[in-house]
């Protein structure tokens, strides 16, 4: 645990408009790198994630050369159990918004299989991972960006739920998730905490009173954002002055370029 707060890093910036070059410029970087290894594997998060993305990566992914998204494996940390043309979908997000603008050719993309119930979908997503990291008992990302809820929640984690307990699934079902659609699939905490980093992004004041409870808080029963902790990699906090408004912590602040 001392290691992980140790290398966590809060960076705050004016607006999301300054935000997400910043942002872009994190993932083609770590793409650089992974991809000397010969692939680049990042886990998305959706809501409000795919419009900042779609926004700036493109372009800087553009001028980055060796970090072409053909090498790039992109998977979902949460789904909606809804058809991929449907407004919920994370999948059909970025596939609307931000895949046609990488330069291709594209990175492969892990989907969910149409049609199954949640635990069958779990299951399955679960198999596909474990197809592409062959040999890792644990799936480790090259990068997770996540959001965070305003009640704490990251994925399809939410407080209080029995899957903040799961230790053994990498992907697990939830039928009743607290905000709809209700049937999701998630990765799970040991998931995300394999990761060689994880960066939240979170904007907008109605932010703010959760990031201080997660970022200052030492609480018995900590909310779901603040058990990711990667054991052994960075821990990466993008925020911007609205959602950061209440944090006393020392940060990183970054101004308008």
């Amino acid at each position: 645990m001392a290691a992980a707060a140790a290398s966590r890093r809060v960076s705050v910036f004016p607006s999301p408009q300054e935000l997400g070059p910043a942002l872009a410029q994190l993932v083609a970087e770590r793409a650089v790198a992974a991809a000397a290894g010969g692939r680049f594997s990042l886990g998305l998060s959706g809501g409000s994630l795919v419009g900042i993305l779609s926004r700036d990566l493109p372009a800087v992914i553009a001028a980055a050369g060796p970090a072409a998204p053909a090498r790039w494996l992109v998977a979902f940390c949460d789904e909606r159990l809804v058809p991929p043309e449907h407004p919920e979908s994370t999948a059909g997000a970025y596939e609307a918004q931000l895949l046609p603008r990488l330069p291709g050719p594209g990175p492969r993309v892990l989907t969910l299989t149409p049609g199954l119930p949640p635990a069958a979908a779990a299951a399955d997503y679960a198999e596909q991972l474990r197809q592409v990291f062959p040999g890792e008992e644990v799936p480790v990302f090259d990068l997770v960006v996540l959001g965070v809820g305003p009640d704490g929640h990251t994925c399809s984690l939410f407080p209080g739920h029995p899957l903040l307990q799961e230790n053994e699934k990498i992907v697990a079902a939830i039928t009743d998730s607290p905000k709809p659609p209700p049937e999701r699939i998630t990765l799970t905490l040991p998931v995300l905490n394999a990761a060689r980093m994880v960066v939240f992004v979170a904007t907008g004041e109605g932010k703010a009173a959760v990031l201080k409870r997660i970022l200052e808080g030492d609480e018995e029963n900590p909310l779901p954002a603040a058990r990711v902790r990667p054991r052994s990699g960075q821990l990466h906090w993008f925020l911007d002055e609205s959602a950061a408004k209440e944090l006393t912590l020392p940060v990183e602040k970054h101004s308008v370029l």
